[in-house]
């Protein structure tokens, strides 16, 4: 079993990386930005088409912002910094548009089924949707 320490705890690092703050939120950063594949992946696989949910912009924005910081504060690399400076912008833009969506859609009375800002009819149950 004293090999099995030594492949994964040598001379203080673990799996051959010394571990500090900084590494942990370089590595959660990306955790959380490989985790918006998986999240993607399951949305689109369960309503059989292509999904982009909500939280795969807020894993976005998360780890690309914790990578960011991994890259400001600790890499100072300019490179790495400038890969992450912008992402933010799309990420946080789709949000509000998803806020926006959210706050414009109709219910439907009979079913509850949310529908489109200018939907007349239920695309669920085809129950004529009033005014806003």
């Amino acid at each position: 079993m004293d090999w099995l320490t030594d492949l994964l705890w040598r001379e203080g690092r673990f799996l051959g990386i010394e571990w500090h703050a900084w590494k942990i939120v370089g590595w959660l950063g990306n955790l959380t930005f490989f985790s918006r594949f998986l999240v993607q992946w399951y949305a689109t696989e369960r309503h059989k088409r292509v999904v982009v949910p909500v939280s795969f912009w807020w894993l976005s924005l998360v780890g690309a912002t914790l990578l960011f910081a991994y890259a400001l504060f600790y890499r100072r690399d300019s490179v790495f910094i400038f890969a992450y400076a912008f992402t933010w912008i799309p990420y946080v833009r789709n949000l509000v548009v998803h806020r926006r969506t959210l706050a414009s859609t109709r219910r439907c009375s009979r079913c509850g089924q949310s529908s489109g800002p200018q939907a007349s009819y239920c695309w669920n149950c085809g129950q004529a949707i009033g005014g806003s």
